[in-house]
């Protein structure tokens, strides 16, 4: 049965496809694309089959799942502000800030 939805990945954010640039530009080695992905509904899909931007993902579990998990990675980068100093927390703070935003765009 072919699902018509768009998924998100069950990491989020999704590093997988930053950590394939990497590998790429400073190794010139070029890792294939995963061809399956855990999803946030907790599914495997084809990896085509995500996205990371929040107006695209159209699978309301996903949806959740990747409003959720924005969530604690800001609660998260907001608990170590407090053990950085100076312009980190400053800059940790508007991370989490970021994360709040994308959060709210999944909702």
């Amino acid at each position: 049965m072919d699902d018509p939805h768009v998924h998100v990945e069950w990491t989020v954010p999704d590093t997988s496809a930053d950590t394939r640039a990497v590998t790429a530009s400073v190794f010139g080695l070029v890792a294939d694309a995963p061809r399956t992905v855990r999803t946030g509904c907790d599914t495997r899909v084809p990896y085509a089959s995500t996205s990371p931007h929040p107006e695209r993902v159209t699978c309301l579990p996903c949806r959740e799942h990747a409003r959720d998990r924005h969530l604690r990675y800001a609660a998260t980068i907001e608990q170590s502000a407090a053990l950085l100093g100076g312009d980190h927390v400053r800059a940790a703070l508007a991370a989490a800030r970021r994360m709040r935003d994308v959060a709210d765009r999944f909702t």
